[in-house]
């Protein structure tokens, strides 16, 4: 198969019924939230051994003497005399436990994101094998979850110490050369260079198609590397041109990241790294891959306008979400409880540092630029939505943790705010869209909390769990709509009207 067909069948397969497909790329925007819950529990742990042992207390009251206002920072001698005077006062936080709890809670996480990271990748991986063979890719992506996580996280291990080796053995035959010689050296240093270059390319364009080879050839570690050795071997333009095409993708990526990033657009152009070009980099390699095996199934071009399914997945997504509020009451009560009570918790946290510590929506909004505005709070608002939502999965916590953070977060800032009337005024207009859709994100996330445990313990079947993904992935369009209404509010509204009275 040549590239374009190849391209067509990609792009056939990613518009023909892509709830089919993407929740698990939803589901890998979430790996942080999920990642997060070691430091998480570190830090509530570490907070009820300062309260038990009397420290919190301690270091309030020493804050509580002292001028926390920081000087003037042209001046560096007087914030360095500043910052001596706090010290002492948190010296009752230098607690050998607290530390030990911070630094366990620290590697639980990166092992959490690592361990969840490949256990998504081997799902998005799975799903996408099962669409190219005709099949449904959600049922083909849950199996892949508990059958190849193992082999996933296997390749990720092997290619990082290939890196590590190659980089190892340069370095040793670099200093080896120096010690006979300077010149020797240098020949050395800009051989390895080459050498090195050209053998981590290789390392890199094996194992970009090994997820593919695992996938389709339902092979483990050794199986695929092979496999995906032997693809280059037989099929090296087609393999040259997919890295021309994921390198050129990337740089177009980095690239809008940039630009958008000075406007204030970086958290939309992630967004659809992760749902847009990462699937459909991963559809193009398994495409060409299949078809070298003789594994993919013929793809019908889609005869809809592009335009006709955006508005169709529209309408969809919002019947769904509308339907979905109304079902479930009871976990939308249980998502405001939550956002409410750690927001109150919030407000109440920062009370000592109230009046020295100050936030201002006035300073916030110094340079604002309605376009560019609009689309980071879209981008970024929309991220914290489907993360909340899909970080459910892992047995609920994660959704309810970033429920619990996001209030706290709120309240903290609205306990420090100068002008809380400008604030609440800011706010308003887009809050009565922004903070529902917020809640709803949440009571998804219990939900496909619930939905995982009965899946997990044997009580559902791998198709009605592949269901209520899809069913989340359209309530999520839902709730896309209402923060996009609220982000244009965000931008052009919420800053201006309310000057003219206060």
């Amino acid at each position: 198969m040549d590239l374009s067909s190849a391209l067509s069948a990609t792009a056939s397969t990613l518009r023909r019924r892509p709830a089919d497909l993407l929740p698990f790329y939803l589901l890998g925007t979430a790996v942080p939230v999920i990642a997060r819950m070691g430091l998480f529990v570190a830090l509530a742990g570490t907070y009820l051994h300062y309260e038990l042992t009397g420290q919190l207390d301690a270091a309030r009251r020493a804050l509580a003497e002292l001028d926390l206002t920081p000087p003037d920072t042209q001046n560096p001698e007087a914030l360095e005399a500043w910052a001596e005077s706090v010290v002492p006062a948190l010296e009752p936080l230098a607690s050998p436990t607290a530390l030990l709890l911070l630094t366990a809670g620290t590697a639980v996480s990166v092992l959490l994101a690592v361990l969840t990271y490949a256990a998504v990748s081997a799902g998005q991986m799975s799903a996408v094998a099962g669409r190219v063979r005709g099949g449904r890719g959600l049922t083909a992506g849950i199996a892949g979850v508990r059958g190849r996580w193992l082999t996933f996280l296997g390749l990720y291990v092997a290619e990082l110490l290939l890196w590590i080796g190659v980089s190892l053995l340069a370095s040793l035959a670099i200093g080896g050369a120096f010690l006979v010689n300077p010149f020797f050296g240098a020949a050395a240093a800009l051989l390895s260079l080459l050498v090195g270059l050209v053998v981590l390319l290789l390392v890199r364009a094996v194992f970009a198609f090994a997820p593919a080879a695992v996938v389709v050839d339902e092979t483990g570690v050794v199986g695929a590397v092979e496999g995906a050795g032997g693809f280059i071997r037989s099929n090296p333009v087609d393999a040259l041109a997919y890295l021309v095409v994921a390198v050129g993708v990337l740089v177009a990526i980095s690239s809008a990241a940039s630009a958008l990033a000075f406007l204030g657009g970086g958290a939309a152009v992630a967004l659809a790294s992760a749902v847009v070009a990462a699937p459909a980099l991963d559809l193009l390699k398994t495409v060409l891959y299949g078809d070298h095996r003789g594994a993919v199934a013929p793809v019908d071009p889609v005869d809809a306008r592009l335009r006709d399914q955006f508005v169709g997945g529209v309408r969809r997504g919002w019947r769904e979400m509308t339907a979905f509020v109304r079902r479930t009451p009871g976990l939308h009560a249980i998502a405001i409880l939550v956002g409410v009570g750690f927001g109150a918790v919030g407000w109440l946290a920062v009370d000592p540092f109230v009046g020295t510590i100050t936030t201002s929506i006035e300073s916030r909004l110094v340079g604002h630029l309605p376009p560019a505005a609009a689309l980071n709070f879209f981008g970024n608002n929309w991220s914290v939505a489907i993360a909340t939502s899909f970080g459910g999965v892992a047995l609920v916590l994660p959704a309810l943790s970033s429920i619990a953070f996001n209030g706290v977060a709120l309240g903290a800032t609205a306990a420090l705010e100068q002008n809380l009337a400008a604030l609440l005024a800011f706010v308003a207009p887009h809050g009565i869209l922004e903070i529902p859709a917020l809640f709803v994100s949440g009571a998804l996330g219990i939900h496909l909390g619930a939905v995982s445990w009965r899946a997990f313990r044997g009580r559902l079947s791998r198709e009605a769990f592949a269901d209520a993904l899809e069913d989340a992935f359209w309530v999520l369009m839902g709730v896309g709509v209402l923060i996009a209404v609220a982000a244009v509010i965000e931008g052009f509204v919420s800053p201006y009207y309310w000057r003219p009275f206060l």
